[in-house]
């Protein structure tokens, strides 16, 4: 047996090129009927849709708020795990691929989505995860309280685009397909 040791006063495994990311939404169906949705969405394509929109808010954002060489970099893929499902959980961890503005692959955004039941007739929809700016001067020179605010944004435009395709199917069959 070790004896404990205390705690250091400074943490110093710290990742400084992360921003914590996470936002939640009520969805008007069922956490079982959004299950099932969820899962068939997940396989065609609507989460790459969604991703899409979402990133390219985000690169908007920044470019208006510090400049064209913020928006150097676009979402090269969208890569999201199989539906894990219980009976009061469904989750699928998603991974948003980008290109930097010096043509490297990057990850952008390393999150899980998340079901949950919120009552008999609603669900929670939550994603919690990492985002990443640009690697490279462009990306540190972006002013990190900037980045936080788009990126919580684009997140919650992603969320919003899943949980109305959630609830209203058939409204969005085709919208997201090329």
């Amino acid at each position: 047996m070790t004896a404990a040791r205390p705690v250091p006063d400074r943490w110093t495994g710290a990742v400084t090129d992360q921003i914590v990311v996470g936002d939640r939404v009520l969805v008007d169906a069922s956490f079982y009927a959004a299950r099932a949705r969820l899962g068939l969405l997940a396989r065609d394509g609507m989460l790459l849709w969604a991703s899409e929109a979402a990133y390219g808010e985000v690169i908007t954002g920044l470019v208006k708020l510090a400049g064209p060489a913020a928006g150097l970099t676009r979402l090269a893929g969208v890569r999201p795990d199989d539906l894990a499902e219980t009976d009061d959980c469904a989750h699928i961890a998603l991974r948003w691929e980008a290109i930097a503005a010096d043509g490297k692959l990057f990850t952008a955004l390393d999150a899980d989505l998340m079901l949950a039941p919120a009552g008999d007739q609603a669900s929670a929809l939550a994603l919690a995860g990492a985002y990443r700016s640009q690697p490279g001067q462009v990306g540190a020179a972006l002013d990190r309280a900037m980045v936080r605010e788009c990126a919580a944004a684009a997140i919650r435009s992603f969320l919003a685009r899943v949980a109305c395709t959630l609830v209203h199917p058939a409204g969005t069959a085709g919208a997201y397909k090329s």
